[in-house]
């Protein structure tokens, strides 16, 4: 990853941290404050090994002042770093906070296009990697990095203007042979951390997927067989995690080697200084103190270096998300729509997903407030894409949609979507209780609506059956419910949210006869008077439309009544006739 996504990725963080700057420069003060009580602690204990050293004169006295001296130092230390840490608590939890709330509202506002693209797995853990990412760049870029760099120009200063300036070039070619060291080590092992990473991610789909399929595995004996993927991969992640172990272990020789070789340098350059009587004692002390103090925080520096590189690995690829563009999105005079009627226009509409394949051409439906429409035609002739059309999911190529006579690109999303109902075909309920589940039609419906709707769609009964009532878990994706269950829920969620429009998408399609048929009484009963939209696989639930429209490759090549589109003993009679002799209790 080069340095321009890096700073990208930094500077993708800075307008969070801007919201803090009071906290940020008193936690930079309060670090400045620590690194001189830390440098200082050294230069306390000279003094103290000074006044104690019979050399020098009688030793008369203890050096008291020092002593006490050289302890509050050393306690100043750690507390400017502790009331630092804690200060700095609230802009690091907030900001990943804010970070992570934004990419959950961004990712509700992208299109439906990119939702069936992604992999929803690895959008999480791209969120939780990026939220961890921050927090520990953070942490490490104000509580490592920067304290040591202070540290180390305050140390060389010292030593500089004190004394002979080898110690100081001694000193800081030390730090940097190890900084440039410890970096490059760190580069040519993150290779093998990445191949363990990506080895360990696979193992755990693989075995995800292969328990989530369990029945197959099963079925066909492929118990072994799944072992020995699952082990293969874990081999090369075994071999990864070896030389990444290995690895560690030179950076680490490499490390005390380079400040073993620069620390005896100096302890012979500062014991020959003592000898010719040039240095002190203390000398010696101040000299050893200040290269273990140094020393210490860039032990940390190799792991710190690759978490950053991580860190901001994932981060960018967490504002990655956030540069998702909508598809959809309001004028910038948008008005909210009051329906009156719901009466719906569909205007020489033409739309395709990609323009290799068309979907709908020159489609023209008139659909009067109140009325019944139905849409007939074999699987992939566009049905479906009419109501995400309607619902504004997509936008459309050329043509126009207006509900009550406006173009529904003028009306707020919201607004419009608040206004029609939709019974899927496939009902996906939430992990959560039936009552949260019909309560999600209108979540500040009293628990007498959710009841009322419950029983309108005649549900009420089959729950309170249940030993615990509305409080009936659903399982995951609700596999606890049979298909005309779960279809009744979400009739009664459709209900809950009163909507003007209905639109029905083969919503019987995945029942058998017996529910489909009484199941279609409620769906009449409760379209009664609304404008409605059904999508229909089986003819005998569309025979009381007002009108009917027979679509074949995108196309309209029929419409009327039932009685109307027998007569003309086309397209729509072949229909009917076969799905009669079929009997058609089979799915399609």
């Amino acid at each position: 990853m080069n340095d321009h996504h890096d700073w990208k990725a930094i500077r993708s963080l800075l307008p969070y941290l801007w919201e803090f700057k009071g906290r940020v420069v008193f936690a930079l003060t309060l670090l400045t404050f620590a690194k001189f009580a830390n440098v200082g602690v050294p230069l306390a204990l000279k003094q103290a090994v000074d006044a104690l050293d019979p050399a020098q004169q009688d030793v008369i006295y203890l050096p008291i002042a020092m002593l006490i001296a050289y302890g509050m130092l050393r306690l100043a230390s750690s507390l400017f770093s502790e009331l630092r840490d804690a200060l700095f608590a609230k802009v690091i939890y907030r900001t990943v906070r804010r970070i992570a709330g934004n990419i959950f509202q961004h990712l509700h506002s992208l299109s439906l296009r990119f939702h069936l693209q992604r992999q929803t797995g690895g959008i999480s853990r791209d969120i939780e990697r990026g939220s961890r990412g921050i927090s520990f760049l953070l942490n490490f870029m104000i509580f490592n990095i920067l304290p040591t760099l202070v540290e180390i120009i305050l140390v060389t200063v010292i030593l500089l203007t004190q004394y002979d300036s080898i110690f100081a070039i001694i000193t800081t070619s030390t730090i940097l042979l190890y900084i440039i060291y410890t970096l490059a080590v760190t580069e040519w092992r993150m290779r093998f951390r990445r191949t363990m990473n990506e080895m360990d991610s696979k193992a755990n789909n693989q075995a995800i997927d292969s328990l989530l399929n369990y029945e197959t595995v099963k079925y066909f004996n492929n118990e072994a067989y799944e072992l020995q993927r699952y082990d293969q991969t874990l081999s090369s992640w075994e071999t990864s995690a070896i030389k990444n172990q290995t690895s560690l272990s030179l950076l680490n020789i490499g490390q005390g080697t380079i400040i073993s070789v620069g620390l005896t340098l100096l302890m012979i350059l500062a014991g020959q200084g003592v000898v010719d009587g040039s240095l002190s004692l203390g000398d010696l002390v101040l000299v050893n103190a200040f290269l273990l103090q140094l020393y210490l925080p860039l032990g940390f520096l190799g792991f710190v270096y690759r978490e950053i590189r991580h860190s901001l690995a994932d981060m960018e690829r967490m504002f990655q998300l956030l540069e998702q563009s909508e598809e959809t999105t309001d004028k910038p005079n948008a008005q909210p729509i009051a329906i009156k009627g719901g009466s719906i226009i569909f205007d020489h509409v033409f739309f395709h997903y990609d323009s290799q394949r068309p979907i709908l051409h020159d489609i023209s439906i008139t659909l009067d407030a109140g009325k019944k429409l139905a849409i007939v035609g074999a699987s992939g002739s566009g049905k479906s894409t009419l109501a995400r059309l309607l619902f504004r999911f997509y936008d459309i190529q050329t043509g126009s949609i207006s509900i009550d006579g406006i173009d529904i690109r003028d009306i707020q999303q919201h607004s419009l979507r608040q206004a029609i109902g939709v019974v899927p075909q496939d009902t996906v309920l939430f992990n959560n209780t039936i009552y949260h589940n019909i309560l999600y039609g209108n979540p500040l419906a009293s628990k007498e609506a959710v009841i009322a709707a419950a029983k309108q769609a005649h549900i009420h009964d089959f729950i309170a059956s249940l030993p615990d009532g509305y409080k009936t878990l659903v399982g995951e994706r609700g596999l606890k419910l049979s298909g005309g269950e779960k279809q009744r829920v979400a009739i009664a969620r459709t209900l809950l949210k009163k909507p003007k429009i209905l639109i029905f998408d083969e919503a019987t399609s995945a029942l058998d006869s017996h529910s489909e048929q009484a199941i279609n009484t409620q769906l009449e009963a409760i379209s009664t008077n609304k404008t409605t939209l059904v999508i229909a696989h089986r003819l005998s639930t569309v025979t009381d439309a007002d009108n009917i429209i027979v679509l074949n490759q995108g196309r309209i090549i029929e419409q009327g009544t039932h009685q109307q589109l027998l007569a003309q003993s086309k397209h729509y009679a072949a229909m009917w006739a076969l799905q009669q002799t079929e009997g058609i209790t089979n799915n399609e």
